[in-house]
């Protein structure tokens, strides 16, 4: 046991004097070898630095070889100076992020609940916060405002963004260019789509052409959006099946079945394939077999696009195009069931077959047979398929009711608008308002012109005159003078509106009504009141013996202005004298200021003389004093009432040098 025990030992220190030598797995990537612990002896760090400098001649280490690239990398030449009238780019969609994309939520739930006013007031108030909205935050606002036609308020908010800076993208642009072609602003938005192509940083989308392909079509201008087809073949873009169908419609409408035919082949020639396999262009190749009176053929391509075996692929506006044509050449109770079995098929988001527009097809097809229940019941309907109605779509169902002697129901839609969340146009209101006249309700059509007006709509001036007209013939004058006195600060009224109002009221005997028409035109804008309107109330004042009163009401404006211009210069004048008399007073005042600095320093100067006299004297009397107390000190100091006399008089000689030197 004890030798067992010795050997041990010996064995445990022969272990711990023996040099560590830890065999790593291989040499290390870097220049630089890792090392867990340090060399036990002197000689093995050495041979260790031997070892890393044949390492380092073989391969150099990576922070050298970087170095080394920099080194020999050409530097970049200097980049030209930035035109500060370049556009500026879009930011991207990583800037919507933090604060701003909590901003741009709260202002998506503004356009949620339908309040556009809120939200693009919001936008503004933001622009120049510490809370910067994106650009993508100000095209939610403008295709809400789009959506709704409001097209006013769309532009002034785009022209505030870019004053203020903010760079718009491609969406941007397209939201302008629907603006305008729903505008019929056809010139406007081509020259638009020029400066977009030569000025924006970016290029158009393929979205872009299609927005203007169909706005010159639904404008009648076909012939321009063929050669943007052209066009857009140029850029780079491939054949678009979307494309070609608007202008096919288009063709179909101008009654050219044979460049339907054209565009047909062209595009099957450019994608390489005996058939277009997208639906969205069979309904409007069976319109062209229809106008040529092939009906034949158009059934032959109905039942390709349709046939559920088909390769074809039919989207919700393919559908439409074909329900459009089978309506539109007798074929309505085939599209009825078309319709039906779209609705059944319709399973979103997996497959959409149904949309607004089918709705709307179906709806114009019962209207045009005559069967306005069933048209309302699908109109009613389109909530189950999650189909919201918009404007456009109430206002074609009530203008079919209206023509056809419906206002009870027509007026139980428009009423029904506003639990839709949808808001009524000018066109709606007009619609009704001519429709209560038909119907000897002239009160109710007034109603709706006011309703219109109060909802910051604008009527123009033809709708203002039908309304007046529509009044004075019921004999309704005093309505008709209370529309026209609210139009008058809306409308630009031109001299036959003032004529026809001015008739009206000569008719009824309010003569003074038209002369207190003539003294306002007066008062604010002299030239609304032209030579041929007033020609005209001399003729009709000169028929009733009145023709001095014009006279009379210009030479008193002519008095007023001349009291007036009196008066202004009476009071000119004594602003100037008062002025003057102001100016006088300063002027002595400051004399004035100068006579007291003047004698001022003069007794200042007196003062100071007599402070240095009086100094003198009693620093004289503080020295003799001070010479006393020395002798005194030298043969032993003597208190008595005399020294403390005298040491209170010199105090109070101090007092009073200090209040004259102060």
């Amino acid at each position: 046991m004890a030798l067992s025990k010795l050997t041990f030992f010996t064995h445990f220190s022969k272990t711990l004097t023996k040099p560590c030598r830890f065999r790593l797995p291989g040499p290390p990537s870097i220049a630089v070898p890792l090392r867990l612990f340090s060399f036990a002896t002197p000689e093995e760090a050495a041979a260790e630095r031997r070892k890393r400098k044949r390492r380092l001649r073989i391969e150099p280490p990576l922070s050298s070889l970087r170095h080394h690239q920099q080194q020999q990398r050409p530097s970049p030449p200097s980049a030209a100076p930035q035109n500060p009238n370049a556009p500026k780019l879009p930011e991207p969609v990583s800037a919507l992020s933090g604060n701003r994309l909590n901003l741009h939520n709260k202002i998506l739930t503004l356009i949620r609940e339908n309040d556009l006013e809120e939200a693009a007031l919001y936008t503004r108030h933001s622009i120049y916060s510490n809370c910067r909205p994106t650009i993508y935050t100000c095209n939610a606002v403008m295709s809400a405002q789009l959506r709704q036609s409001k097209y006013s308020d769309l532009l002034s908010l785009h022209r505030f963004i870019t004053q203020a800076g903010v760079a718009g993208n491609v969406v941007t642009h397209n939201i302008l260019l629907t603006a305008y072609l729903d505008c019929r602003k056809t010139d406007l938005a081509l020259e638009h789509y020029r400066q977009l192509i030569n000025d924006a940083p970016f290029n158009p989308s393929p979205t872009t052409y299609r927005i203007l392909i169909k706005g010159l079509v639904d404008n009648q201008k076909v012939e321009n959006a063929l050669e943007l087809k052209d066009e857009m073949a140029t850029k780079g873009f491939k054949p678009d099946p979307t494309v070609y169908s608007y202008l096919m419609l288009g063709l179909a409408k101008n009654s050219n079945p044979d460049g339907v035919f054209e565009l047909y082949e062209e595009l099957k020639e450019k994608l390489g394939q005996e058939e277009v396999l997208d639906g969205v262009i069979y309904g409007n190749l069976m319109k062209g077999y229809f106008l040529k009176g092939m009906e034949k053929e158009a059934m032959e391509y109905y039942e390709k696009a349709t046939d559920e075996g088909s390769r074809i692929k039919m989207s919700a506006v393919a559908y439409n195009y074909v329900l459009e044509a089978l309506t539109m050449n007798g074929k309505f109770d085939l599209a009825v069931n078309l319709f039906d079995r779209m609705k059944n098929e319709h399973d979103p988001p997996r497959k959409l077959t149904v949309n607004l527009g089918s709705y709307n097809v179906v709806v114009d097809g019962y209207c045009a047979e005559k069967r306005f229940g069933r048209a309302i019941e699908v109109f009613n309907s389109m909530g189950e398929k999650r189909c919201n109605p918009d404007t456009l779509s109430y206002n074609v169902l009530i203008d079919q009711l209206c023509s056809n002697g419906m206002l009870d129901e027509a007026e139980e839609l428009y009423k029904g608008m506003s639990d839709k969340k949808v808001n009524p146009d000018e066109y709606t209101f007009v619609v009704l308002m001519d429709t209560c006249f038909k119907e000897n309700r002239p009160d109710d059509a007034a109603g709706y012109f006011r309703t219109m007006v109060e909802s910051k709509l604008r009527p123009n001036l033809g709708v203002y005159n039908r309304m007046v007209d529509g009044l004075v013939k019921v004999g309704k004058i005093e309505e008709a003078k209370s529309i026209f006195d609210m139009m008058v600060p809306k409308l630009r009224m031109n001299d036959d509106a003032y004529k026809f109002i001015m008739n009206a009221l000569f008719d009824v005997g309010r003569h003074d009504d038209v002369l207190k028409i003539v003294d306002r035109m007066l008062r604010e804008d002299p030239n609304d009141f032209t030579e041929e309107l007033e020609e005209f109330l001399q003729e009709r004042l000169r028929k009733d013996g009145r023709e001095e009163e014009l006279t009379k009401l210009k030479e008193d404006l002519e008095r007023e202005k001349a009291e007036a211009a009196a008066r202004a210069a009476e009071a000119a004048e004594k602003a100037k004298a008062s002025s003057r008399l102001a100016l006088s007073s300063l002027k002595l005042f400051g004399k004035k200021i100068s006579e007291n600095t003047e004698s001022g320093e003069e007794t200042l100067a007196a003062t100071s003389g007599d402070a240095e006299a009086s100094a003198a004297s009693v620093n004289g009397d503080e020295l003799a004093g001070q010479q006393e107390n020395t002798a005194e000190s030298s043969g032993g100091r003597k208190f008595s009432d005399e020294g403390v006399a005298e040491e209170s008089v010199e105090a109070k000689s101090n007092a009073e040098t200090k209040q004259v030197t102060a």
